[in-house]
């Protein structure tokens, strides 16, 4: 891991905690959980704390990074079906209890409830280390696009009793915590999730990379950034760009992503552009060149590609749930739509696309709304979490200089 900036030398860090970091997906992987992870890393080094992360290797040439209050233990991992390039985790308690036991963490943060996941979860409780974990995919959801509609529940089940073996679980909205806390979670709390305003910026709008898609300045670009997957309802989004098409025949679709379904969808839509899977500044200048994103997944526990949207200073159509419902307020800074609601979602599609200055009224405020969505703002929420954890479940374990700094 390579961090972009250093902490100013004037700014007082809190006191420096160990902190344990298992997750079963990691950069470079390309998802909304690698990319929130890789962000935690970082920002957490930054306020100064030592993270030592556990995750799969990667592919055979994959070795561990260590640097100033970073290193990485890597474990083995097998190929998750139908997520080409993802793996899980196979358990490891016994390898986490003889780390744990020679370099005892303060706390144990469990980004993914995979084998991995479990293993790190029955090591620290073994050793009576504070537990906190995430809660950063709706799994159970996903079984019915996948043929296995008979695991919901059994899924269900699990999670919610992985999750209440922690001292506390973070999700990104309110609307998740009432949620879970209805289904029989405890001690959820919210983080949110920030967005890089810097690297998603409006300037970043390319006429070139438009003009390759047959685009000049007044011919509205639909974007839609995904894994292109079942559970993602992309067929929803194409619908609704051929309704925009029946009132502006000139709106061109750019579908950015990879995933299983993508030669499905291509032979299927020869109208949509699929632009592959982009990263860094290349998947920015694909989003500032659009001008409305369209978002119908229904799977999400968050959907940083909302935010990301939004900070491209795109007019976003959504359904009313998850990041959305976050950070959106219905025709002012973007478009919500009844969640399922398909008829509504094409409506509003439709209506959008007929009103160019509509669509700019709430590409500015998208942008304007993002501003203070700071990652580091972001991991300052997440860093009292944890202290607040290690505080009231970790006091005979914390290092002696940060016990003193609390007392």
């Amino acid at each position: 891991m390579r961090f972009m900036k250093t902490p100013n030398e004037t700014t007082e860090l809190p006191k420096r905690l160990q902190i344990a970091l298992v997750t079963e997906t990691y950069l470079p992987e390309i998802n909304g959980v690698a990319i929130t992870i890789g962000r935690m890393a970082e920002g957490l080094c930054l306020r100064g704390h030592d993270i030592h992360l556990i995750r799969p290797r990667q592919h055979k040439q994959d070795s561990a990074t260590e640097e100033a209050r970073y290193r990485e233990t890597l474990v083995a991992g097998m190929p998750i079906p139908g997520y080409a390039g993802l793996k899980s985790g196979l358990p490891a308690r016994g390898l986490l209890l003889r780390l744990w036991q020679q370099q005892r963490p303060d706390i144990v943060h469990i980004a993914t409830e995979g084998p991995l996941g479990w293993s790190a979860l029955s090591a620290a409780r073994k050793l009576n280390i504070p537990v906190s974990t995430d809660f950063h995919t709706n799994f159970h959801s996903y079984t019915q696009h996948y043929g296995i509609g008979l695991l919901k529940w059994p899924i269900a089940t699990y999670l919610r009793h992985f999750h209440n073996k922690a001292a506390c679980t973070l999700v990104p909205t309110n609307e998740l915590q009432l949620q879970l806390e209805l289904e029989g979670y405890q001690n959820v709390s919210v983080v949110s999730r920030g967005v890089d305003t810097e690297l998603f910026h409006p300037a970043r709008r390319s006429e070139a990379l438009r003009a390759s898609w047959g685009a000049d300045d007044s011919t509205p670009v639909v974007m839609l950034v995904s894994r292109i997957a079942a559970e993602k309802n992309l067929n929803v989004a194409i619908d609704a760009f051929e309704q925009m098409r029946t009132v502006n025949p000139r709106a061109r679709m750019v579908l950015v992503g990879d995933g299983p379904a993508r030669a499905g969808l291509k032979k299927k839509y020869p109208d949509v552009i699929f632009a592959g899977m982009q990263t860094g500044i290349t998947l920015a200048e694909h989003y500032a060149s659009g001008d409305i994103f369209v978002y119908p997944s229904q799977t999400e526990t968050y959907g940083n590609v909302t935010v990301e949207a939004m900070a491209s200073s795109l007019a976003i159509i959504a359904f009313d749930y998850a990041a959305a419902r976050q950070h959106i307020r219905h025709d002012v800074n973007g478009l919500l739509v009844p969640f399922g609601d398909t008829e509504a979602f094409n409506a509003q599609a439709k209506a959008l696309i007929t009103d160019l200055s509509r669509v700019q009224r709430l590409r500015d405020a998208a942008r304007q709304s993002m501003k203070s969505l700071s990652w580091d703002h972001i991991m300052g929420q997440m860093e009292s979490v944890l202290l607040d954890t290690v505080r009231t479940q970790g006091a005979d374990h914390v290092q002696p200089e940060f016990a003193a700094a609390t007392d």
